[in-house]
Parts: C-alpha cells; sequence; structure tokens
C-alpha cells in the first residue's frame, strides 16, 4: 500500500544538500581567515617574520577541517 512507505529525505536519494557544502567553505576559509590573522597579531607583537602567521593558517585549516568532520560527519 502507498501508505506504508517510509518518508524520503529532501534531495531524494540521500545526497548532500547544498547547504552542506557552503557550510564546509565556510568553517574552512573562516578557520583560516580568523587563526591567520590572530597569528598575524602575534607576528607584528613579537616581531616572528611571518612565523606565527604560517602557524596560524595551519591551526586554522586543522580546525576548520576538524570542525567540517565533526558536522557534517561522514556518509551513511
Amino acid at each position: 500500500m502507498t501508505g506504508d512507505q517510509t518518508p524520503q529525505p529532501p534531495g531524494g536519494s540521500g545526497t548532500p544538500e547544498a547547504g552542506e557544502g557552503w557550510t564546509a567553505l565556510a568553517y574552512l576559509i573562516g578557520g583560516l581567515a580568523v587563526w591567520g590573522f590572530i597569528g598575524w597579531l602575534v607576528d607584528q607583537w613579537l616581531e616572528t617574520d611571518g612565523l606565527a602567521t604560517g602557524i596560524g593558517f595551519l591551526l586554522g585549516g586543522a580546525g576548520g577541517v576538524y570542525l567540517v568532520i565533526r558536522r557534517l560527519g561522514t556518509p551513511s
């Protein structure tokens, strides 16, 4: 019978929604921008010639990847 079917999520075959892609991109760019800026501020304060900026970008990228995995997880 037609009433016995389980409802399907919007989007049909379980593919990720477009909003999830934008969320992942925002996490990655946001992490790089925020932690890169913090690293730049530390560079200006300690006069370390870009070392802290590089470390900030690495931390921001790693944090962005962590948030994407935590928020979106693995597809089931």
